[in-house]
């Protein structure tokens, strides 16, 4: 083709149109022409009327409007004879419309011309044919022409062509394109600084990589991109600013994002409003999102519609979530289907849902397969399912392995398991580590364990010195220790002993009202040593036929000292035989003690039974 003009002159008279640009997300042709619509159509008819008298401008300005609005029967004709006249932005555009013909080559060769002469979207289009053609050199060199030139699509796209190589150049051109306002550059530019963080970055931080990734998904959402929008919502609700976060989850969602609705149903759910939720819920499950069909399946579940629920997770497991099957198998369970649970179990599990695994573990073991309960527990373990390592300890424990048992509660209690952190605890305190029985038992009672708690408080006892015998209602010490306040903590959730000891503790400080309070509690929950204690303290204060209630029934309970003393009781009261009676029960509870004190009583009551 001859080629008029030159490159200077051409420049010089700002009459080259844009080809079209690729789009950011396909790289599809998109409509060319830079100007503003604003009376296209009085400007169309003028170009015309210039375009009959023999004008070029006219010709290759014509032509890209009619280019523009899709007319490309219309627009070829005008662009082809400013072509002939040597316009060269009647060249790039012609380019655009072979492009939308099919004619790649041809449109290539146009495009060539243009880029030759300066053009970086001519240069732009180009480099993305020959990129498409597997001609990565010669993309490359176009691309770069492009880019140099300031084409926010070129940099763009010889980041992408570089990022594919593994080129570490292709970040600054990426950025070089998202500063131009390139939104997909912005995007991918902010995934990468998030990817670079690690999956547990908090990218909300004020300073760092963080922010900067946080800088660009906002660029990039503000400009519509709607998985910008989405991750900007999850920074912005992980740092708690959740207003903020459902207004960008809003956003993406009404653009079409189905994890943003997703995510925006449990936002609502957790502020309470669970019918928003669900509208969100469902309108993401319908395009194919499985987590909010499993939320709308557990939502239905919660509200005692199990068939509802059922299909829900049919759904999410055939939108290829595995937690779909997963959650058919509690639902089957919750219901006794157990041959439907373990079939279900089985079908999460071996697709590598570790939870799955160690239900269906669980599930054998309680039918008595401990050998196939096994390796999926072993599966889970190993795949993170920080219960199932807990359930393996448990397993070798019921064995006799203890060895084995002790590796696998570490693991677990290295993850944060509280109760496997107690088993370990126990273990060091059975070897005498007791250092780190202290360490384990402490992050066991942090984790709410009662008894972890309990036992902490009795190691941290054990270390007091001892306290000096007293007289009930005589004050010893007023402050409480550290092992008292873990007492406390466990006798606050329940457990017997603790407030036993507990009420011991404070009896020590000469509070009888504390005390008989923590002894009547584990008495009435059914402490023996709560209920005998009690009656001490009722019987020192006089409350003898209330003392005498609480020893029979920690008598009943296997408490040989409270058997002695209704024996005692009865014996005072001149009632020899029952005095006996509990007297022969004295003997046979024990202690030793005990029982030979009463067995000494016994046969004084005998005696004078008999006399």
């Amino acid at each position: 083709m001859d080629v008029m003009g030159d490159k200077a002159t051409l420049l010089e008279t700002g009459r080259f149109v844009q080809p079209a640009d690729f789009s950011e997300s396909t790289g599809d042709l998109s409509q060319p022409m830079d100007r503003d619509e604003t009376g296209e159509a009085a400007e169309e008819a003028r170009q015309r009327l210039a375009a009959q008298s023999g004008d070029v401008e006219a010709m290759s300005v014509l032509g890209a409007l009619l280019l523009r609005r899709g007319d490309l029967d219309g627009a070829e004709p005008h662009l082809r004879a400013a072509t002939a006249a040597g316009d060269r932005a009647a060249a790039n555009n012609l380019g655009v419309l072979l492009h939308q013909r099919g004619y790649a080559e041809d449109a290539a060769g146009w495009w060539r011309i243009a880029a030759v002469a300066g053009s970086a979207a001519a240069a732009h289009a180009l480099g993305r044919h020959h990129r498409e053609r597997g001609d990565e050199p010669a993309a490359e060199y176009w691309l770069r022409q492009s880019a140099e030139q300031g084409h926010a699509l070129g940099a763009y796209a010889l980041a992408d062509l570089l990022e594919h190589r593994g080129d570490t150049g292709a970040e600054q051109w990426m950025r070089i394109a998202a500063e131009r306002g390139h939104r997909e550059a912005a995007y991918r530019l902010a995934r990468a600084l998030d990817r670079r963080l690690g999956p547990e970055g908090d990218v909300g931080d004020d300073h760092g990589a963080g922010a900067e990734a946080e800088q660009w998904y906002r660029q990039a959402a503000a400009r519509g991109h709607r998985r910008a929008a989405l991750h900007l919502g999850a920074i912005l609700e992980r740092r708690g600013a959740l207003k903020e976060a459902g207004r960008w989850y809003l956003t993406s969602a009404k653009d079409g994002e189905a994890r943003a609705a997703c995510a925006l149903g449990f936002l609502l759910r957790d502020a309470g409003d669970t019918e928003s939720a669900a509208v969100w819920w469902l309108r993401a499950a319908q395009d194919g999102d499985g987590n909010a069909a499993n939320a709308l399946g557990a939502l239905h579940a919660e509200r005692g519609e199990p068939q509802t629920a059922e299909r829900w997770y049919r759904a999410a497991m055939d939108a290829g979530d595995d937690n779909g099957a997963y959650n058919l198998g509690l639902l089957c369970a919750e219901q006794g289907r157990t041959a439907q649970a373990e079939q279900w179990y089985r079908r999460a599990a071996y697709a590598g849902h570790r939870e799955a695994a160690n239900a269906l573990a669980i599930l054998l073991l309680q039918g008595g397969d401990t050998a196939g309960a096994e390796p999926w527990f072993s599966k889970a373990a190993e795949a993170g399912s920080v219960d199932a390592a807990f359930n393996l300890g448990i397993l070798f424990a019921g064995r006799g392995e203890e060895a084995v048992a002790l590796r696998w509660y570490e693991r677990a209690a290295a993850a944060g398991h509280t109760e496997a952190a107690l088993q370990v605890g126990i273990a060091r305190l059975r070897d005498g580590d007791e250092a780190e029985a202290e360490r384990h038992l402490r992050c066991a009672a942090g984790g709410g364990s009662a008894e972890g708690a309990y036992r902490l408080a009795t190691v941290l006892d054990a270390r007091r010195p001892p306290v000096p015998a007293h007289s009930l209602g005589e004050p010893v010490h007023t402050e409480k220790s550290e092992c008292e306040e873990w007492y406390e903590r466990a006798a606050s959730q329940g457990h017997r002993r603790a407030q036993v000891r507990v009420g011991m503790l404070a009896a020590a400080r000469g509070d009888v009202v504390e005390a008989a309070r923590w002894y009547r509690e584990a008495a009435e929950a059914g402490s023996r040593n709560g209920a005998f204690n009690l009656g001490l303290l009722l019987a020192r204060e006089g409350s003898d036929p209330e003392a005498a209630v609480w020893w029979a029934r920690a008598a009943d309970a296997g408490h040989g000292r409270a058997a002695l003393r209704l024996a005692l009781v009865y014996a005072r009261r001149g009632e020899l035989a029952e005095g006996q009676r509990w007297a022969d029960r004295a003997v046979a509870l024990g202690p030793a003690e005990v029982a030979e004190r009463a067995a000494r009583l016994r046969d004084a009551l005998r005696e004078e039974l008999s006399a």
